[in-house]
Formats: C-alpha cells, structure tokens, sequence
C-alpha cells in the first residue's frame, strides 16, 4: 500500500496577491474548480493508495480538513507542525508516524501546490517506482524540460530516458539552479530532467537514509512525534524537541549524499506554479498568447494574462504585451511576465511599510467558515460572515466593541448572555460590548450575516473565549 504524504506548509509569495501567507497558493483555485491541494489529493488516491497524510501548520489544519471534505477524502492522519523546519523534518516525522502503523509500508512525498494534468499518467509513473522503493532504494521523479528553466533544480541520468517510458534509471547526480546558460546546455543534452521534489520509498528505506545521512535529525523529530498531543482530529507534533530540528530541506539531508537513487522520467505534463508566468502557461490561451481569467477582458493584446478574483471587479487591458495583471478587492498586481519571479519582491516591500495586503487574505478563514471586512472606519466596521450548516462560532465576548448582527441568507441560533433565539432573513440582533455571546447555524445551508461593530478598538485580538467546539483558545 502506498501512503502519500501531502506537504501542505508553503507560503507561495511569488503568486501574490491571490496567494498570502494567510492563505497560500495550495488552497485556491488557480486552475479549475478545485485547489491545487485537492487536485494533488485526489491525484494520490484510488485502487492501491492509503488515504492521505496531511503535514501542515496550526493555520491550516481547519482549511486542510474543509477542503478534503469537499471532494470526499478522509485523511489517514494531520500531523500539525509547530513552526516551518523544511521539508526533512517533515518527512522523517512522516516516516516515524507511518513506522507506528504500517513499518512495511511504502510513502510518497508530493508538494501539495503541484499541478499534474493527466493524473492517470502519474500514478503510471508511481506503479514504475515502486518495486525499486520495495527493495529499498530511494525513488525521485524527473520532469522532462520543456524550456531552459532557470528556477529549478535538474537531475543528472546515468543514460539517455530515450522515450521517457516509466521505468527506474539510475541518478548521477543532483543540480542546483543553473544559469540561463547551463540550463539551455542541460536541455540540449536530453539526459537532465527538472527536479520535481516528489519522492517514493519505503519507510524502513528512508529511515535507514536519515540514520545514514543526518542521525541528527532523529532524536528532535522522534520526540516530537512520541510526545505528541492529539487535538480533535490532529496530532500535535512537540514543539520544543521539534524547534531543535535542524531547519534543512530532504534533498539536501539525504538525497544528495544517498548512493541508492534512481529516477523515473515523467513527460506528461507538470508544472510547480512557481510564478504568474507558470500559471499563464498552464492556462488556456488564444492564438495571440492571451489568457484571461474571472471578469478578464483583453483588447489587441499579446502573450498576457488578465486575471480578476471578484467578478464585480472588471479588469481590461488594451494593447499589453507581456504582462501580468491580477485584480484582488484589496490589492492588484500588474508586472512583466518575464518578471514574474520577482513578485516575491512586492511582498516584501509591502511588509516593509505594514500594508495588511503582504500576508494577510481579504477573507478571513476561519474553522466554521469565514469573513470579510467591507468598510472600516475610526470606531466602525462592517463585515459580511459566512457560517457553515452545523458549525458555531465561540461562546465569546468583547471588551471595547458592540455589535449588530443582520441574517441575509438562513437562519441564526444566537445567544446573548442567557436568551437563546432563532434569527432568520432580514432579521437582526443587538449584542451590547461586555455580553456573552455565540453564533450556530443549525441549518443544512451556509448562513450569511452582515455585522456591524461599533467602539473604540475592533482588533480580532479583543475576544474573551468562553468555550469553542474547535479547542481555540
């Protein structure tokens, strides 16, 4: 059985402003009506394949198990990291986690950002792998170029792929970035391939790998699995041994010093959406190299792509070339595409003059659904919340804020203080400042609510919890 092992962490600031640290890349629908999480997620599953097992951080666990929901997947287990130590850390708690249940096992390590078009045509490539990850070798995955990329990393073959059948060909060794140069040597050789960061083997290989080639990664991450604590339907790796991890990635803890790797070629299509100009290229385009996305409109333009995340927001371009524009309702991107890889950059420059849009999305998700701000002003604020059926915001209340709460669409179980009433559309309820209080939407369908809040401070932070089905504290 193959157990594949999301890594579900990355901030993916080069996708800004639809990807924030808030709300990364994995979880949006760049291409399609699924996020790329849930795309890998159902890539990886099927006749020979475990459910998953999720790693990611504390943030993320509520929108991790939300969006397997979604599309009908029950993971195998949500390990939650207690901060980012790269990826050996997290596989090796994988593998430790897996040695408890399944020490036979055999584990594959996907990005979870990744896209993969013929999915059929992948888990081909897997079924290649595996009897070399049986028999104890450590499996990576190279993608047949299709330019001279400079932003990855490549792959040396022992032999030419031929005709890039599936099949385990030895590794010579890994590469770094190359300039744009080499990168152009490399793919005119036909025997380099593009580092996917996806990886089989079984689980007694990999551990023997780390005893190998970083035993010091054992005991901090061994710790931190043994001592830790379950939480609703997570388990919360140690944070203090896990802090004494080295910070390192697993290609170069183990798999640039292992002398048992092998590669299966991989040419049906893969792209890490590593920038605007990958997902330009992995959208569908018209004869002048268009693609236009949401309220998008291009007029005598080339080789762009226009790309509107609110469809009460139009954006329209007139005779562009090469550009990239992304119109968010609170912030709007506009770059050359041959720029793309610098959008990191903006990010940067926008934490620099604390502007929120650096990391934080426009709607707040939260483990019962999510929210958004409409207006703010000096001692007001108004909101639009969206509760999904079944869930219940905190029993909770406030220090410096009241608020009006107005249903629009079903209905509302609210308490404040000891009254307990139903709330339905067009409906509304006051909540004076100091009054304990909570929201449930005893309904089969979403219920929005538009709330108005008034006082002199309407920070997030100024909420006293009383009780929380979610263990928020």
């Amino acid at each position: 059985m193959i157990h594949p092992i999301l890594l579900c962490g990355g901030s993916g600031t080069r996708l800004w402003p639809l990807s924030r640290k808030s709300y990364p890349k994995q979880f949006a629908k760049l291409l399609g009506d699924q996020t790329l999480f849930q795309a890998s997620a159902q890539r990886l599953s099927g006749e020979g394949f475990a459910a998953p097992t999720v790693l990611t951080n504390s943030d993320f666990r509520f929108i991790v198990t939300e969006q397997l929901a979604d599309v009908g997947i029950d993971p195998a287990a949500i390990l939650i990291e207690p901060e980012g130590r790269n990826t050996a850390p997290a596989v090796l708690a994988a593998a430790l986690w897996l040695e408890k249940t399944d020490p036979d096992g055999v584990m594959l390590i996907a990005p979870s950002d990744h896209v993969v078009p013929d999915a059929p045509a992948f888990r081909a490539a897997v079924q290649a792998g595996l009897s070399a990850a049986c028999a104890g070798q450590l499996v990576t995955f190279g993608i047949k170029p299709a330019h001279a990329e400079t932003g990855y990393g490549y792959l040396e073959l022992a032999e030419d792929p031929g005709d890039f059948s599936a099949r385990a060909i030895a590794l010579t060794q890994f590469i770094e970035k190359p300039g744009a140069a080499r990168a152009q040597e490399m793919l005119d050789a036909g025997n380099f391939l593009w580092n996917a960061g996806i990886f089989l083997f079984s689980v007694k290989g990999i551990l023997d790998a780390f005893r190998s080639h970083a035993p010091n990664l054992i005991t901090p991450v061994q710790q931190a699995v043994d001592a830790g604590q379950h939480d609703l339907g997570f388990l919360r790796l140690a944070p203090e041994p896990w802090a004494k991890a080295d910070d390192i990635s697993i290609d170069y803890a183990v798999m640039e010093k292992a002398d048992n790797l092998v590669v299966v070629p991989f040419a049906a299509g893969w792209s890490d959406l590593g920038g605007w100009d990958a997902v330009w290229r992995e959208t569908a385009r018209d004869d002048r190299g268009v693609a236009t996305s949401g309220a998008g409109t291009a007029i005598d333009c080339d080789n762009t792509l226009l790309r509107s995340e609110d469809s009460n927001l139009e954006v329209v371009g007139i005779g562009l070339k090469n550009i990239v524009a992304v119109a968010m309702t609170d912030a709007v991107l506009i770059a050359d595409i041959n720029r793309a890889q610098d959008v990191k950059l903006a990010v940067a420059a926008l934490k620099s003059k604390s502007a929120k849009q650096a990391e934080e999305f426009p709607k707040d998700h939260r483990p019962w659904g999510w929210f958004e701000s409409l207006v703010v002003g000096a001692r007001f604020q108004v909101k639009r919340i969206v509760v999904h059926p079944g869930a219940a915001l905190s029993l909770q209340s406030h220090h410096h804020r009241s608020e009006h709460w107005i249903v629009v669409e079903g209905t509302a179980e609210v308490t404040v203080d000891q009254e307990v009433k139903l709330v339905t559309e067009n409906q509304s309820v006051y909540i004076p400042l100091g009054a304990v209080h909570r929201m449930v939407n005893p309904g089969k369908v979403p219920m929005v609510l538009i709330e108005v809040q008034t006082g002199s401070y309407l920070g997030e932070d100024d909420i006293i919890r009383y009780e929380d089905v979610y263990a928020r504290t």
